[in-house]
């Protein structure tokens, strides 16, 4: 139990530094009205797909609103800059997978990889893209891009991993633990809890600098603290799932700049077993004004 203790302790000593709690006014909490039989899920495929794989203008128009709402730091507000931005995909040839897609309520989450994707800071490119739909139409986006790592510490890839979606009637259990993580650990409330949180028998970890298991984030941990580069959460801004996936979206610091951090996390049992990431930095300009969160 060495490393668990040295886990704790670290966790402790550093977030320590003025942490917050989660507030429990995320954007979910505000039941809205049910929606009926719409699927969702399927309204962003086809908003998806006119963007990156039809690159259609009509489509675009079909599946975002005029008023679309855009948190992406590098990326105009509005629908405009979506439609000048569909040549500048189609000449690239840009393309995108979606490995997880999760609906909670009329927010959607998809875990994407991009190819040819140079406009988003690399060829290739994962990301965390978070959609708000109302009325069968995209009103708002949040994201975070991170180049692919082809070789990690754990040897799995930042977008590999479980996909299925189980326990749905676990949904907002699985999020009061993960907020309740958050609290404990990452804020350094009770950092000692860690273990009621995440499993001591199997944790798969595609952070790329991460081995797996509770000695794999120790060392990592211990790694940071020596450089004096130890992440700092500040604020949880969402909490977005469903059944056995849980989505954070927080803001901190890492490198003594501000960042974004999207976090996702598997739960089996009440423990989370599996955890991916996009870091993002926070530029100090933006394309709007409306921010990253």
């Amino acid at each position: 139990m060495r490393t668990i203790s040295i886990i704790l302790s670290t966790i402790f000593l550093v977030l320590i530094i003025g942490c917050n709690t989660v507030k429990e006014s995320n954007s979910n909490s505000k039941k809205t009205k049910k929606m009926e039989s719409k699927n969702l899920k399927n309204i962003a495929k086809k908003a998806q797909e006119a963007f990156f794989s039809t690159y259609n203008e009509e489509g675009i128009k079909k599946y975002f609103s005029k008023n679309y709402i855009q948190h992406n730091p590098n990326v105009p507000t509005g629908i405009e800059p979506v439609l000048e931005f569909l040549p500048i995909l189609k000449k690239a040839g840009t393309t995108s997978k979606t490995h997880r897609m999760l609906q909670d309520n009329n927010y959607i989450v998809m875990h994407n990889t991009y190819n040819n994707a140079e406009a988003f800071g690399a060829k290739e490119v994962v990301t965390f893209d978070v959609w708000k739909i109302d009325e069968e139409k995209v009103t708002e986006h949040w994201d975070a891009v991170s180049p692919i790592v082809k070789k990690t510490t754990s040897g799995r890839s930042q977008f590999d991993g479980m996909t299925e979606i189980t326990d749905l009637n676990k949904a907002q259990e699985n999020k009061k633990i993960v907020e309740k993580f958050i609290n404990d650990v990452l804020f350094g409330k009770n950092p000692n809890k860690i273990t009621n949180y995440i499993s001591t028998e199997k944790y798969y970890q595609h952070n790329t600098n991460i081995a797996d298991g509770l000695d794999g984030l120790g060392k990592a941990i211990d790694y940071l603290i020596s450089q004096n580069d130890m992440f700092v959460y500040k604020k949880v801004h969402k909490i977005l799932g469903e059944g056995n996936f849980v989505l954070t979206i927080s803001e901190g610091e890492w490198h003594n700049k501000p960042h974004a951090f999207y976090d996702l996390f598997r739960l089996e049992n009440a423990k989370i077993v599996e955890h991916w990431d996009v870091i993002q930095d926070i530029p100090e300009k933006m394309a709007h004004n409306n921010g990253m969160f």
